[in-house]
């Protein structure tokens, strides 16, 4: 990257320090989630060092990849509004908030990650390659017999554990796991950024944030993108559009349970029809026989008159 200017906090407005009651929108819904991180890269920073576990001056600048324009709508067709990062060494990191569960996030969070970590140029070596982290916030366990809050993936040898590379990472932060966040966890602050994500009301996430300037910069954004009507309009649509397509989903699971259960009564009934058919057979047979018993017992008894 070129741009080596050190990240500053570009908010000063303290207005959001007299707001009550529910905020309208917060972090859950994923377009104010990418809107605040995109305006306010100082806050972005902050989250970056403690999901990495950096010091501040470790993170010098950052540029995002993908960038929307605040205030224009979002298409039905971009369903994901992740945010991808690159830092000044050329580590990329792909943050992604996800509150709804359609059981494919492993799949889709390492498919993600592939696309980012394959990115050579025509004629680089391998060897130069750039470490990637696809990051997930996620409002829901993804593994319900392995909760945890935060959790790291990497390639790792199967037998004993041996690291392949630290260049290819999936962290996954469970928001509805925070009491399992461990000691490390809570040293780096992200249970912390959790929290100000879950937040609902301006006292609880003032609250959260009181102690850290990145929490608090991005509270002051939070505030600001709800004051503006035009990236309000875009996170309630954002929010009915999810909705409409968490109904659409539920419906077609409908669907095809009903279908299934109906397929399942159609093949009990034809192996119901076939067995019958086979119990008509055998006592066809067994007539069939017993004529011809009869017929053979006719045949002696005519026999036997004839003599």
């Amino acid at each position: 990257m070129n741009n080596k200017k050190e990240i500053i906090n570009e908010f000063t407005g303290k207005d959001y320090l007299n707001a009550t009651g529910d905020i309208p929108y917060g972090m859950m819904n994923d377009y104010i989630f990418r809107i605040v991180f995109q305006k306010n890269k100082y806050a972005l920073k902050g989250l970056l060092c403690s999901l990495l576990g950096l010091e501040d001056d470790r993170i010098v600048g950052l540029r995002i990849v993908n960038e929307v324009t605040p205030g224009v709508r979002i298409t039905d067709k971009e369903y994901r509004l992740d945010i991808v990062v690159e830092l000044d060494d050329g580590t990329t990191i792909d943050l992604e908030m996800q509150k709804d569960n359609y059981d494919n996030w492993q799949y889709r969070s390492l498919s993600y990650l592939c696309r980012e970590f394959d990115s050579l140029d025509h004629g680089e070596d391998y060897s130069e390659v750039k470490p990637v982290y696809q990051v997930g916030f996620l409002d829901f366990t993804l593994f319900e017999d392995h909760p945890e809050f935060f959790g790291k993936y990497q390639l790792r040898n199967a037998r004993d554990n041996y690291l392949y590379t630290d260049r290819f990472n999936l962290i996954v932060v469970s928001l509805n796991q925070i009491k399992l966040a461990t000691s490390d966890d809570i040293a780096c602050g992200i249970d912390q950024w959790a929290r100000l994500f879950k937040s609902k009301t301006w006292e609880d996430i003032k609250m959260v944030a009181s102690n850290n300037k990145y929490m608090t910069s991005a509270v002051e954004t939070v505030y600001l993108t709800n004051e503006d009507k035009n990236a309000i309009k875009i996170a309630r649509e954002r929010e009915d559009f999810i909705r409409l397509q968490a109904y659409k989903d539920a419906k077609l699971k409908e669907l095809e349970e009903s279908n299934a259960a109906m397929e399942a009564k159609i093949a009990s009934k034809e192996a119901e029809i076939t067995s019958i058919k086979a119990e008509n057979a055998d006592k066809d047979a067994t007539i069939a026989d017993k004529d011809a018993e009869i017929a053979r017992l006719k045949a002696e008894l005519d026999n036997l008159k004839n003599r």
